[in-house]
């Protein structure tokens, strides 16, 4: 099932007292693309996932919301999820890889989350079970839920009231959300638009997925510092929405990802992490064709040492 316009109108109403509306600017880089940058990174948590944690919870009934919620996040979803129940005044627990950099997880207890760390196996089994072991609490799915989407899919009319002739966009996948949700709107209001997805060499399970017609696992998985997307899978009915709603996967190494994080804060004085430079990244390659492309930043929360170690090695 897609999203409807209804439904991204009625979240884009939801989230305008947590979510603010991110600025569209053009990309100082020489390259053979006309580029342009969405700067979800300049959110209130510093990344867009705050639009479907805030949708989600809007849509709530408040007496199911008051016994908590949780999560499963390796950061940004679960600064979101943390940022709105502070709001509203509940509890937020949060299931985090223990592989998760420690800068989110510390904001995320800025906010007043709770965050239980787990080994990976044990994290991503709570994602299809959408529950953990001794909480009792509303489960907040970071990207498999259509609430999220249609939170997510705000961007998309905000880009197209912003640069109405845009010819394409690319977005991070790590679960898919983000692309389903902004794909949804623009396959109902500007169907000529290609949407492209955009993953890291070291964690692309949708590229293969796509080309064989159906989920395929990561054979050489590897965590990098591009911790906001990737993954060993792809869910089945995210797969299925990937399949009817995108152009493709456009793939990335490492060293363009660093290389995008770089030339972004060189050129319009922006610190995007290492999930957002990857759509920097495919987009500058001109795969998404060569007018005016979007890149979606998707967020902006990674370490400052880390950062610069990074763009000093590029």
């Amino acid at each position: 099932m897609l999203i409807t316009l209804e439904q991204v109108e009625e979240a884009r109403r939801n989230i305008a007292g947590a979510a603010v509306r991110t600025p569209l600017v053009r990309c100082g880089a020489d390259a053979p693309v006309d580029l342009y940058l969405k700067l979800e990174n300049l959110q209130p948590i510093g990344s867009f996932k705050i639009r479907g944690a805030a949708n989600v919870m809007a849509r709530t009934p408040r007496e199911q919301l008051a016994r908590g919620v949780l999560t499963a996040s390796a950061g940004n979803m679960a600064q979101g999820v943390a940022f709105c129940a502070r709001r509203l005044g509940v509890p937020a627990t949060i299931i985090a890889p223990d592989t998760a950099p420690a800068t989110k997880i510390r904001a995320v207890e800025r906010m007043g989350g709770r965050v239980i760390l787990a080994p990976f196996a044990e994290w991503w089994r709570t994602f299809e079970t959408r529950t953990y072991p001794g909480v009792d609490a509303t489960f907040i799915h970071a990207f498999d839920d259509l609430d999220v989407m249609a939170g997510n899919g705000t961007i998309a009319l905000e880009l197209l009231e912003d640069l109405p002739d845009l010819e394409a966009v690319v977005i991070p996948w790590g679960g898919g959300g983000l692309a389903c949700g902004i794909a949804a709107v623009l396959r109902q209001l500007a169907p000529g638009v290609k949407v492209y997805a955009a993953e890291v060499e070291t964690a692309a399970p949708l590229a293969p997925s796509l080309a064989a017609g159906e989920p395929r696992p990561v054979v050489d998985y590897r965590p990098s510092f591009v911790d906001g997307i990737g993954a060993k899978v792809v869910f089945a009915n995210m797969f299925e929405r990937a399949r009817a709603l995108l152009d493709g996967s456009l793939v990335v190494t490492l060293e363009e990802a660093a290389a995008a994080m770089k030339l972004v804060a060189e050129r319009n004085r922006v610190i995007v992490e290492g999930a957002a430079a990857c759509a920097v990244a495919a987009a500058l390659s001109g795969r998404a064709g060569s007018g005016k492309v979007v890149a979606i930043v998707s967020g902006g929360n990674i370490d400052l040492e880390k950062f610069s170690k990074l763009v000093a090695e590029v």
